[in-house]
């Protein structure tokens, strides 16, 4: 089996996104990542950002978009996105006063469907990103992340599986990538030294199996996987970056 295409969260290297996107994403280019998941606009508008990338080369996956800016203005949000040629917009985090218990996160559950319906009018697929919270048990048992998926259905939201943050949560990412097999389109890749807090290592340099991983992800039917690196403690983002696909590139890409 080809190897999936490997994309970089814009996240990862947000200082230099901001300052100079044009700059930031032909380096991304450079080092041999074939698509972008987006964290913002930076300043720029939807066309700007397209004509950028069509003519770097380089895929716009996806878009990290908060629940907030889609429930406010849902229209003109999903537009820009398909505008700039996302196959896909990722609700990336929910703050403390959003999460499982509270009326912003019943409201978001209700909200879903039509905001996916929306993402749909534009061919875009709905995705929700998880970090550790997800991971606290809901009244039934469940985790919260596990109902989440239970109370909507695959056709409004597919998953968007931060490995790393699975692991950090005590659970095995692999195995949770199989768990969602068939709606888990693009995975998440990043690694950690498994210290509390997180600290956070390029792609092959924490304790992450990223080739069970990988084999994971290809055998459940993803697209894409995306590198994401939150924190930089011993290199430069740019660097990290390009540990990271280096290393991806070693592994084995067959099932």
């Amino acid at each position: 089996m080809a190897r999936l295409p490997i994309g970089l969260q814009a996240f990862s290297i947000r200082e230099q996104a901001q300052e100079d996107f044009v700059g930031a994403m032909k380096e991304v280019k450079k080092i041999g990542y074939d698509g972008i998941e987006l964290a913002g606009l930076y300043g720029h508008r939807p066309e700007q950002i397209r004509d950028w990338l069509h003519e770097i080369d380089l895929n716009p996956i996806s878009a990290h978009v908060p629940y907030v800016e889609l429930r406010d203005d849902m229209e003109k949000t999903v537009a820009d996105y398909a505008t700039i040629g996302c196959t896909y917009i990722a609700i990336p985090y929910l703050v403390e006063d959003q999460r499982y218990g509270t009326q912003t996160y019943q409201e978001m559950l209700e909200k879903i469907p039509a905001i996916a319906a929306e993402c749909r009018k534009h061919n875009i697929t709905l995705l929700y990103h998880n970090h550790d919270f997800e991971f606290a048990k809901t009244e039934d048992g469940d985790y919260v992340l596990d109902a989440l998926y239970q109370k909507i259905s695959s056709k409004d939201l597919q998953t968007e599986i931060d490995t790393c943050w699975v692991n950090a949560a005590g659970e095995d990412p692999a195995a949770y990538v199989r768990k969602y097999q068939g709606r888990c389109p693009v995975v998440h890749l990043k690694d950690f030294t498994g210290k509390k807090p997180v600290e956070f290592r390029a792609v092959g340099y924490g304790i992450q199996n990223m080739q069970e991983i990988l084999t994971a992800s290809i055998q459940s039917g993803a697209d894409w996987v995306i590198v994401e690196q939150d924190g930089h403690e011993e290199h430069t983002p740019m660097e990290d970056a390009r540990l990271s696909i280096e290393y991806l590139k070693t592994l084995n890409w067959d099932e």
